[in-house]
């Protein structure tokens, strides 16, 4: 591991330029006073597909800009291993992610506070995304306008997701306005986090704006070893960049926000987690904490595929030339069109089953179909009713596989390792073709291509959800807030790394429970939180 030698000192430090870190780099320079270090281990976003929106096809599955993580095999899944993207890029994941604006529901963020975190429910965390936010509608009851965060409406619509929400609401599933006041449950577009046309990341919104303030200090291209500690507080953060072993001493506070793979690996390099996990790499325990990268939760989407025709989908337009070149032309000249399309423009979210109080399934339909991101486009007309279980109860783990940062973690969701989960994963597909064969889409003769017609009973079904099931890159939670009480809490309801002082992480880890939809905003939100706590902190307040 890096020692280094001292370089500068700095009020703050963090680690990690993704959502959370950009928040957190704007937010913590605002004072002129205060030095501020954000340390991000990818590169410039100078690329073309980090900004044209549908570059995500390109993004993931790209060393350039993905960390090309692999889960190991997942028994839920018939014993497969799945890529986990990470943007790797300022911005983070807000690069290549799906660009979709969503807060979750009020009940997720009363459930925080019901789990005994004072200030993290939802008429506490409301008017912090409407601070942070440029709604295109400007401000209203549940949106804010003049900050950061750009939402609009998508650019482009298809016919078919028309006929898809009629046929939703032909199977119960109104239709609404808006998926972000609370309450989530019905039909609609997604909102996006783009302008004009072009995606807007964590970087453009927070971080771009602010790079030439004088007093914060961005470097890219940086692998962090560890956070250095005496008397259990943080006195510095080592890192390498170039080969060069390095060395940020830290006056006030250091912040992880590498993510929920990054964060929970850096604490444990400092030794900081489960004793014996620790001890067994030949790391010096600092800290006992064994909740340390326990508690991810994910969102697994289940991607049934169905076959249409007499309407047409990106599959056949993106393989008819003329028409490809077309949608250059149109996004070239008009900022409109394909090329500005999020993965899913529509979604609908419902209960499983009436035994859940609020919707517990979230579909993204998407006028496409391929057999993985990163790979071609099917050649026939065909559209995906993604459908993932947005509160799972199974839960993973992200560890160390050795003591050096170059070595890749050991990341296990333990997808569908419940009853109950297993449960509604049969129970998602069964909504799906509940919504699919309703009469507003009879004219376009769906085809179940995956799983298939015949696959009838439950058994086949959760044999099918395994087969079809992958990440929809929400991981959270592997170094959660929770109450004085609560043995595998990892932070307070501050951010605060228990038991150590100068050190928080504030990123998608801190969530003690997943929300009830896309988590890219609900991270925005946290930082935003974290941030103004941080600055209380140091005044006193």
């Amino acid at each position: 591991m890096a020692e280094g030698n001292d370089t500068e000192i700095f009020d703050y430090v963090i680690v990690g330029a993704g959502s959370a870190g950009c928040v957190l780099a704007n937010r913590l320079s605002a004072d002129p006073k205060k030095r501020v270090l954000l340390l991000e281990g990818g590169g410039e976003d100078n690329w073309i597909w980090f900004h044209i929106p549908v570059g995500y096809l390109f993004a993931i599955g790209n060393p350039r800009s993905d960390w090309m993580f692999k889960t190991a095999a997942e028994a839920g899944l018939n014993g497969r291993a799945l890529n986990y993207p990470r943007g790797k890029t300022l911005g983070g994941s807000s690069a290549i992610n799906a660009m979709i604006y969503m807060r979750g529901q009020a009940a997720d963020y009363d459930h925080w506070r019901q789990l005994g975190l004072p200030g993290w429910g939802w008429d506490d965390v409301l008017p912090v995304f409407k601070r942070v936010e440029d709604h295109v509608e400007g401000p209203n009851e549940f949106h804010g306008a003049g900050g950061e965060w750009r939402v609009e409406h998508p650019r482009i619509r298809w016919p078919i997701l028309d006929h898809i929400r009629d046929a939703a609401e032909a199977a119960g599933v109104p239709k609404i306005p808006d998926f972000n006041t609370g309450d989530n449950t019905g039909s609609s577009y997604f909102q996006v986090n783009q302008k004009k046309g072009r995606r807007w990341s964590a970087a453009r919104g927070f971080l771009k704006p602010v790079m030439n303030r004088p007093n914060l200090k961005v470097e890219t291209g940086v692998t962090v070893d560890r956070v250095e500690l005496a008397e259990r507080r943080v006195r510095a953060v080592l890192y390498h960049q170039e080969g060069q072993a390095r060395r940020a001493t830290v006056r006030g506070e250091a912040v992880l926000s590498a993510g929920a793979i990054g964060s929970p690996l850096i604490l444990e390099r400092s030794g900081i987690g489960d004793g014996d996990r620790l001890s067994a790499h030949g790391i010096e325990v600092a800290h006992h904490l064994p909740g340390v990268g326990e508690n991810l939760q994910d969102h697994l989407q289940i991607r049934p595929i169905y076959k249409v025709h007499g309407i047409k989908t990106l599959n056949t337009e993106y393989w008819n030339l003329f028409k490809r070149a077309m949608m250059g032309v149109n996004y070239a000249l008009f900022r409109r069109g394909p090329l500005t399309m999020a993965p899913s423009q529509v979604g609908a979210f419902v209960k499983s089953s009436d035994e859940y109080e609020t919707a517990n399934l979230e579909f993204h339909f998407q006028p496409l179909s391929l057999d993985d991101w990163g790979k071609g486009l099917h050649r026939f007309s065909a559209f995906t009713a993604s459908v993932c279980n947005l509160r799972p109860t199974s839960r993973g783990s992200v560890h160390m596989t050795g003591r050096l940062a170059e070595d890749a973690p050991d990341i296990r969701p333990n997808y569908l390792a419940t009853e109950a989960d297993r449960r509604v994963a049969v129970d998602a597909l069964k909504w799906a073709r509940r919504i699919v064969f309703q009469k507003p889409l009879a004219r376009f003769q769906p085809e179940e291509y995956k799983p298939g017609a015949h696959v009838e009973s439950d058994d086949d079904m959760l044999v099918a959800a395994g087969d079809l099931g992958t990440t929809i890159f929400h991981p959270v939670g592997t170094a959660k807030m929770g109450a004085q009480d609560d043995r595998m809490a990892v932070l307070d309801e501050r951010l605060k790394v228990r038991g150590i002082a100068g050190l928080r992480v504030i990123d998608a880890s801190a969530m003690p429970a997943i929300t009830s939809g896309n988590t890219n905003s609900p991270t925005i939100m946290i930082a935003e939180k974290g941030a103004e706590m941080i600055l209380q902190d140091a005044k006193g307040v």
